[in-house]
């Protein structure tokens, strides 16, 4: 069996040895990441690839899927919203990006008994023109208990009925122009099967009428409690999720 390796390195070269045992191995070397082109951009380090080990102090790491809010602030100062919605807002890490960064920000959630997938409850159309969204992956981490949680939805079609919602819901209440920015990730259930969430994600946005704006970011899941984890079955591990950011387009003779 070959020795157990982080998966976020690669050894250093052998002199052509099949194997080397592990308290032999020489010191790890880190993978590195190609080198991005110089832009305009006012985020340089914001690229197709992100790698970023901290979290931050924002929101609370000990919530379930809690993802960093450098990601989050490093979006948000790319894009420059005057105001920002949160309507899936768990320990309060898009809050609490937007604070530090002088970016009002509206936030709800299913635990004060916001229904993001409810389109009576949501705000009203042309309210925003930023939208940040991290919804459950499905059943792959449980959050609250109330039944109309995402993660509580007990198939994979009853999921991608209530996802579709949100995203018509999330379109509907983006200006024209706006932006919605989804953070999502694929993942291999023990019932169905591998679940591709990202292509339902964009196949879902599309069919809202929304345009992608960005190439998919890539989050290295850093942190992920997956890593600490053993498993029996044999799967090739996701080691992360993806950002994708949309856009509402602009009608025909209105303001770019």
């Amino acid at each position: 069996m070959t020795p157990s390796l982080n998966p976020f390195y690669t050894p250093a070269p052998t002199s052509g040895a099949a194997f080397v045992p592990a308290e032999r191995t020489p010191a790890p070397v880190y993978a590195r990441l190609p080198r991005a082109p110089i832009t305009g951009s006012p985020v340089p380090r914001l690229t197709s690839l992100y790698h970023f080990t901290e979290a931050g102090p924002y929101g609370s790491r000990s919530y379930p899927g809690n993802c960093s809010g450098e990601l989050i602030k490093d979006v948000l100062q790319f894009y420059r919203p005057s105001m920002v919605f949160d309507p899936m807002r768990g320990s309060g890490t898009c809050s609490d990006v937007c604070d530090e960064l002088g970016i009002p920000c509206i936030a709800f959630d299913i635990h004060d008994g916001f229904d993001a997938c409810d389109p009576s409850g949501f705000p009203p159309a042309e309210s925003f023109e930023f939208i940040w969204a991290h919804p459950a992956y499905w059943r792959m981490k449980l959050y609250a208990d109330d039944p109309k949680d995402l993660s509580r939805c007990p198939t994979l079609d009853d999921f991608l009925r209530r996802y579709g919602q949100f995203v018509r819901n999330a379109a509907k209440s983006l200006k024209p122009g706006g932006r919605l920015a989804i953070l999502m990730g694929d993942y291999h259930d023990s019932h169905e099967g591998f679940v591709p969430l990202t292509y339902h994600t964009k196949r879902l946005a599309f069919a809202a009428g929304l345009v992608q704006c960005a190439t998919d970011i890539v989050r290295f899941s850093h942190g992920a409690s997956s890593g600490r984890k053993r498993y029996r079955a044999s799967f090739i591990p996701g080691l992360h999720d993806t950002l994708m950011i949309f856009r509402k387009p602009v009608a025909k003779g209105g303001r770019p």
